[in-house]
């Protein structure tokens, strides 16, 4: 018997089993058969939906959002033009002392 290689299912597949399998229209054996994955990795799926379920609707909406840092654009244009003038005096020294060529 030959092994079947290992797949990685992405998380909008993983999506679409657990929400047949949470409809309970089907049995997983049904399931497994139709997204060709173990009646396991289903149940594992599931769980993880509705584990996961409560998070969607909490404060904040998504937690994509609570990750983020504020950014603070100011001391980003501050930065960029700090390292703007040290890359073009960096630039005027390197085609004096002759490192660079005229052309980039």
């Amino acid at each position: 018997m030959t092994r079947r290689a290992r797949r990685n299912h992405t998380p909008a597949f993983k999506a679409k089993v657990a929400l047949a399998a949470v409809k309970g229209d089907r049995t997983l054996a049904q399931l497994a058969e139709q997204f060709d994955v173990h009646p396991n990795q289903i149940t594992s799926w599931k769980a993880q939906l509705e584990g996961g379920a409560a998070d969607v609707f909490g404060p904040g909406g998504s937690s994509a959002a609570a990750v983020l840092p504020a950014i603070d654009v100011k001391s980003l244009h501050a930065k960029i033009g700090e390292l703007t003038l040290e890359n073009d005096f960096l630039e005027g020294a390197l085609t004096k002392a002759g490192l660079l060529s005229a052309k980039r």
